[in-house]
């Protein structure tokens, strides 16, 4: 089969021919359909998440048709369509796990960083943490509900059932989707963009937001909660300074520049600041259900999946309007 190979961080991808891979016990075999292009994989790509394996297949948004089982795999039949996420296994005997917050839990493997992912004709993946999709998705329009769409509704929940005035830093793929599910939820949406960014700014106003603006701008009033996408630690003080007391600041991104030091009377008034970390399997089948009932419109720019590096750079840049996604056909 075909697949794009990291082979060392900071270096681009390589086509290359590689065996397919066989199901394990509890895996099923899958003809990848479409693979979207995370930004996470951009941190692993340039050596900002430093454990990958090596050589990598990267990608951890896809979507993929079952074809073969393996000896203890019964939960999807031959020719059913199923998303892949990032998490791809957890122990369930840590603490964390018996808790119930199996994603933090101290052994996971993530699909596409410590266990091949996507960017390929073929993948395996265990079957109880692969979700089914719904089936008013394209393949490419779902791609990106399995990252953009999962830690965007985990980041989500985390600003608090009663936040009515909602920031969204950082408009890119995670946001575009968050930001329909909060309007669908009556919520009134802020969207801060790189400043200057006015093309993006209108793609929100578009989705519903009722402000846009620079991430240098204050909103024209307080908000409740404030939701960051960006990679940006100087967001995290920004975000700080628009937020009103007893408000959330929530990181939904797996890397971050450092945060600048800022004065105590920012966090003051029981503001909080948390970050998110993973996904749970609960998180995948509840935001599956909304995607079900809400409908979400997903902005994808197709590539080849020869293409990867390209789109890669193109997210790197920020020239991407809502979510890339690889094609298999």
């Amino acid at each position: 089969m075909r697949a794009m190979v990291m082979r060392t961080p900071g270096t681009p991808l390589e086509l290359v021919e590689v065996e397919v891979p066989s199901p394990g016990e509890h895996q099923v075999l899958l003809k990848v359909r479409a693979c979207g292009v995370c930004r996470t994989d951009l941190h692993i790509v340039d050596g900002e998440l430093d454990r990958p394996k090596l050589p990598l297949i990267l990608g951890h948004e896809v979507v993929a048709e079952v074809t073969e089982r393996g000896s203890a795999a019964e939960l999807f039949e031959v020719g059913e369509r199923v998303g892949v996420p990032w998490l791809g296994w957890t122990d369930q005997t840590c603490r964390y796990c018996l808790r119930g917050e199996e994603n933090l839990c101290e052994t996971a493997l993530f699909t596409g960083y410590t266990l091949d992912g996507g960017y390929a004709e073929y993948a395996v993946a265990d079957e109880r943490y692969c979700l089914e999709l719904p089936s008013r998705y394209s393949d490419a329009a779902a791609a990106p509900l399995l990252c953009a769409g999962l830690i965007g509704y985990r980041t989500y929940r985390l600003g608090g059932e009663s936040a009515e005035h909602v920031g969204i830093y950082g408009f890119g793929a995670a946001a575009h989707v968050i930001a329909q599910v909060a309007v669908h939820d009556r919520r009134r949406v802020y969207a801060f963009t790189r400043p200057g960014d006015t093309s993006t700014q209108d793609f929100a106003r578009e989705l519903g937001a009722v402000w846009a603006g620079g991430s240098d701008e204050l909103p024209p009033r307080e908000l409740d909660a404030a939701l960051i996408f960006a990679p940006v630690g100087a967001l995290v003080v920004a975000a700080l300074r628009a937020t009103a007391r007893g408000g959330v600041v929530v990181s939904g991104g797996i890397h971050m520049s450092d945060i600048p030091s800022f004065p105590y009377r920012l966090l003051w008034e029981e503001r909080v600041v948390r970050s998110v970390a993973n996904l749970t399997r609960r998180d995948g089948l509840d935001f599956m259900d909304v995607a079900e009932r809400v409908p979400i419109q997903t902005s994808v720019e197709p590539f080849a999946l020869e293409r990867a590096n390209q789109a890669l750079d193109r997210l790197r840049r920020g020239q991407l309007r809502g979510a890339a996604v690889l094609t298999m056909t």
